[in-house]
């Protein structure tokens, strides 16, 4: 049998946004508390502290992806000034983000996690969950 760890660390920003060629109300700009959660997943712990991974790394990626959206109009902030910027979007940009990030990160642990899912959910009712599955890769817009 193959053990199998999942982390998750949540956060949140504040954010507005305008939904292009919507038809509707949310086409006008409004404003969300946006929460996100990011998982990660791996088979072994470390040795030494049995442990997947900190949860302080994660914590510490997640925050510093989310300052890059935190308090600004998404439309006019890259790469959402032109793509939409939905929150199945804000899910694969955090996503890429926060893969760029633990393949650069020097804690020798991230190399035995991988990235499992990012959700986004602009209300707790409903979230847009972003993941690769095996074998495949995301496309950037």
């Amino acid at each position: 049998m193959t053990a199998l760890w999942r982390l998750a660390v949540r956060d949140e920003f504040s954010a507005a946004h305008a939904l292009r060629g919507y038809g509707g109300r949310c086409e006008r700009l409004h404003g969300h508390n946006f929460a996100v959660e990011l998982t990660v997943e791996g088979e072994a712990l470390a040795a030494d502290t049995a442990l997947l991974l900190d949860f302080t790394v994660l914590k510490s990626l997640l925050k510093e992806i989310l300052a890059e959206l935190d308090h600004r109009v998404l439309n006019a902030t890259p790469p959402f000034d032109a793509l939409n910027p939905s929150s199945e979007n804000l899910a694969r940009h955090i996503w890429q983000a926060a893969a760029e990030r633990l393949a650069a990160h020097p804690d020798p642990r991230t190399a035995a996690v991988r990235l499992r899912s990012v959700s986004v959910s602009e209300k707790g009712a409903q979230s847009a969950i972003y993941m690769e599955l095996p074998g495949t890769a995301g496309s950037r817009p």
